[in-house]
């Protein structure tokens, strides 16, 4: 398989992952696409480097980074986040977010409502 992010599009996503539904997102420079079951969503990100998302909580979250490098402050203890590493954000737990790169994370969130498709 051939690995040239160019032919996706500048995102490592593949066409199978960017003819999922896409997420109706609020915010610039950020495109997501939805994988949807009953109790939980999977959603893959392609942000660009937008700056900081401010602090915030939901459900529980857990996610890879494929593709870039992130801060992520979790209860208050930021970490550097590059390809390959993961993170788990328990329900209720303040998290934020800051973008130091293009980045292509792949979240689960466990609630089958945190995102709603275009």
């Amino acid at each position: 398989m051939k690995n040239d992010l160019k032919e996706w599009e500048g995102t490592a996503f593949p066409e199978m992952i960017r003819g999922l539904p896409e997420v109706d997102m609020p915010f610039q420079g950020i495109r997501a696409w939805l994988l949807q079951s009953n109790n939980q969503q999977v959603v893959f990100f392609d942000i660009e480097a937008v700056g900081e998302v401010p602090p915030h909580s939901h459900c529980a979250q857990w996610g890879m980074v494929i593709e870039g490098e992130m801060e992520l402050t979790i209860d208050g203890k930021p970490n550097v986040y590059r390809k390959g590493d993961w993170y788990y954000i328990p329900e209720g737990i303040v998290h934020s977010a800051t973008f130091l790169t293009r980045v292509n994370v792949i979240d689960v969130f466990d609630a089958p409502d945190r995102y709603k498709a275009k």
